[in-house]
């Protein structure tokens, strides 16, 4: 973060200090809420959670070297106490926002592609200049104060992966960081059942666009008509990626190579340019698009575009990563969270993957927050695997993962239901052959990120 005095900071969040020894000593970052994280020069934030009371951990947070602590209560060390801790996070957030004059703000948002295409972007914009972007996905009202105020002060591109389960919540974050780029990739199913329907979905993803300024750029998918039509909500210009014919930054001549990576022409309005991407499936060609659009928006030649795009790599984990197991098993994990959209975009993927040569098998756990539509998408689903003839399917979980078997079985593919992690670990130790090529796909929570390390660990013998 910029660098403040314990007693800048209590003036900003309008709090009161408590035993701070020298109020001069000086924060300067990274902004921590887990003392395990706390280092030189840190900031501890003691939130209170359900299982956990951050101001237990103070003395841990100081002893590590944090300058102080923002808390709502006394605690053990320096500390800087307000009414609410959140507020005071939220007011330090928009407060270092609105200071860093020199930095090109980015809010990405979407149903889905979030995460990928914020990774795309760190990679991409470093070759501009300094960038920091969001860890992870930690995309809400802690996760983006918690990124801006990680960025140092030469930091020229911050790239903010923005969430929403409900209408208000990204006028809440752009109200904390003003933005100078919103990118807005679809609008789908995730969180269908909170939001209300998609209609209501595009609505609270357009707070983003609104947000704007008019010298801000608006950069809208062109494939998506849900996306398309925020057009009519911004004040600034507007910019169209996709694969449509009136996309400004488009793809041509888009094809899948033998290992599911997807290769086209990026055509911008200064040229065009060829591009490989290392990650897998055609729908990383949409956030291939939008991160071009950011990328040409802030002055990036296409051909230099074009090669950034094709040396990315998938940093954050369980998305779409490919391993090669020893006994000649490849498995792709997925298993990071899962929507209708994210789920067919996976199959699809990995039939493209499979050919006429090799057995494909999908693992799919439960899809989350998908209200009364959660039966039949989850069935639609198991159907959409047989029907792109997807060898072998593997429901994990209770519930909903029967109506995935059912569609599966109804279209022809062999299919397993598994009650856990456990048994299905159990059931491909003996069902999986050389050769075999593996999903695993599922929401967070549904332990499938563990199948993983287990499937992995059945070669490698960790």
């Amino acid at each position: 973060m910029l660098p403040m005095s314990l007693a800048q900071i209590a003036e900003v969040v309008q709090g009161q200090m408590h035993q701070v020894p020298d109020p001069d000593a000086v924060v300067t970052g990274p902004v921590v809420v887990d003392s395990r994280q706390a280092v030189p020069g840190s900031l501890f934030v003691a939130f209170v959670g359900e299982r956990v009371d951050g101001h237990d951990y103070a003395i841990a947070a100081v002893t590590a070297g944090a300058v102080g602590v923002l808390a709502s209560r006394p605690a053990a060390g320096p500390a800087i106490v307000v009414p609410n801790v959140l507020d005071a996070l939220c007011a330090l957030t928009s407060w270092t926002a609105r200071r860093m004059s020199a930095t090109a703000r980015i809010g990405v948002t979407g149903s889905s592609g979030k995460t990928s295409t914020k990774d795309l972007l760190g990679q991409v914009l470093c070759r501009l200049g300094p960038t920091v972007a969001t860890a992870g996905s930690q995309n809400n009202e802690i996760g983006v104060p918690l990124t801006v105020l990680s960025a140092p002060s030469d930091t020229k591109y911050l790239v903010l992966e923005m969430g929403a389960r409900g209408i208000g919540h990204l006028s809440y974050l752009t109200g904390m960081v003003p933005l100078d780029v919103s990118l807005v990739l679809n609008v789908g199913s995730a969180h269908a059942g909170e939001f209300g329907g998609r209609e209501a979905t595009a609505q609270a993803k357009g707070e983003l666009i609104e947000a704007l300024e008019p010298d801000g750029a608006a950069l809208l998918n062109a494939d998506d008509p849900l996306v398309a039509a925020m057009a009519s909500r911004s004040e600034a210009p507007v910019t169209y990626f996709g694969c449509s014919p009136q996309a400004d930054i488009r793809a041509e001549n888009v094809a899948l190579n033998e290992r599911g990576q997807p290769r086209f022409d990026l055509v911008t309005p200064a040229g065009k340019a060829p591009v490989t991407l290392q990650l897998l499936g055609v729908h990383q060609v949409s956030n291939a698009l939008a991160t071009a659009a950011v990328a040409h928006t802030l002055g990036m030649g296409t051909a230099e575009i074009a090669d950034a795009l094709s040396c990315a790599v998938a940093t954050t984990g369980s998305r779409m990563q490919l391993h090669e197991r020893a006994d000649g098993v490849t498995v792709i994990d997925d298993a990071y969270n899962a929507n209708p959209d994210s789920v067919a975009a996976a199959l699809r993927a990995l039939t493209s993957m499979g050919g006429a040569d090799r057995r494909t098998v999908a693992v799919i756990g439960e899809m989350r927050e998908l209200g009364a539509d959660s039966a039949a998408e989850h069935r639609a689903v198991g159907e959409l695997a047989g029907g792109l003839g997807v060898d072998v399917v593997v429901g994990v979980g209770g519930g909903e993962a029967g109506q995935v078997v059912a569609g599966a079985a109804a279209k022809g593919a062999v299919t397993h239901l598994t009650a856990d992690r456990g048994a299905a670990a159990d059931l491909l130790a003996g069902l999986l052959e050389a050769g075999d090529l593996v999903l695993v796909k599922a929401s967070l929570g549904a332990g499938l990120q563990a199948l993983v390390r287990d499937l992995l660990d059945k070669t490698t013998g960790r």
